[in-house]
């Protein structure tokens, strides 16, 4: 391994499993019952993702693509940035590689993420390939506080895919406010979201045979790792639209009357035929909606892309 990668474990060992025991408890003992979308995302969840954004209906991975293949020198130029933060970095870092190419003072990148071996992907992959470049990966959850590695600005903070979009509201403002604690005034958050357009579009871009699996691999998850025996047959992969809260959410409905055991919490839980199990949301944004959830956190927004067909876009803001 080449001396400029570098690995912090921000997190415990344990952290991972702790929390999902947590979460666990706390969202199917909640009325209505929910799970986390984090927990989609084991070896076989990703895997189901990836597979997701080659549909031609799941628009925002081809869109967000699209925008940083077109933007990313005007990003770089509007930045000057040294240092490149990408929370949840995923795998490889697929989703920042434009922006490595483009940035021409980067000296140092931090992938943020809860998975050591994507992380490690990632710094195995970019030593071979950017032997002069500094990457110091960062094991942590990027919702949670953590304290980034000293490094050059100025800095650009990535958050690319529409990930924002699986936080409630309130979940948003203090990650975006986090976000902020993390930056030095002038240094620059990238966000990526997913904006709102017809019905139609939104439910089936989370409606197919694909996400069906993917949405109820978090059963999986649960079984594996906390004993449980949900039979996932047992439950319809459910995606609609809320006009109101203007997000997709994905369900898992009940088709029976059923009794879910979780060994590992000492816990039963029962389902209603029809019952549903929330296990995402997916916010849609407008400009005026981002620019002000931006502005409470600190944040000024300077820069708005969007790909072609304005389906999804790039916001480009500067902390006071």
């Amino acid at each position: 391994m080449s001396p400029s990668f570098q690995l912090t474990r921000a997190v415990a060992p344990d952290s991972t499993y702790a929390a999902l025991r947590r979460d666990v408890l706390a969202g199917l003992t909640h009325s209505p019952k929910t799970l986390p979308p984090k927990w989609f995302y084991d070896a076989v969840g990703s895997e189901l993702f990836t597979r997701i954004t080659e549909l031609p209906s799941y628009y925002p991975t081809a869109a967000e693509r699209a925008c940083l293949a077109a933007h990313s020198t005007e990003i770089a130029s509007a930045t000057g940035a040294r240092t490149l933060v990408e929370l949840g970095s995923g795998s490889l870092s697929t989703k920042s590689r434009h922006l490595l190419d483009a940035l021409p003072d980067l000296h140092t990148y931090i992938p943020v993420d809860v998975s050591e071996s994507a992380l490690t992907l990632t710094g195995q992959a970019l030593s071979t390939e950017r032997p002069q470049l500094s990457v110091h990966a960062l094991i942590a959850d990027f919702t949670a506080d953590f304290t980034l590695p000293v490094s050059v600005g100025p800095r650009l903070v990535a958050f690319l895919g529409s990930t924002i979009g699986n936080l409630l509201p309130v979940e948003r403002t203090a990650f975006l406010s986090g976000v902020r604690d993390l930056l030095d005034p002038g240094d620059a958050l990238l966000l990526g979201t997913d904006l709102v357009k017809d019905e139609s579009v939104l439910v089936a871009a989370y409606d197919d045979p694909t996400t069906s699996l993917f949405n109820k691999n978090v059963l999986a998850v649960v079984n594996r790792e906390l004993g449980a025996d949900f039979d996932t047959d047992a439950f319809d992969h459910v995606a609609l639209w809320n006009p109101n809260s203007e997000w997709v959410e994905m369900r898992l409905r009940s088709r029976t009357d059923q009794t879910v055991k979780i060994p590992e919490l000492d816990l039963t839980v029962h389902f209603t035929e029809g019952e549903d199990l929330r296990t995402e949301i997916s916010a849609k944004f407008r400009r005026d909606g981002v620019r002000t959830e931006l502005a409470a956190a600190g944040l000024d927004l300077t820069h708005w892309w969007t790909d072609p067909q304005a389906r999804f876009a790039l916001s480009l803001s500067v902390a006071r």
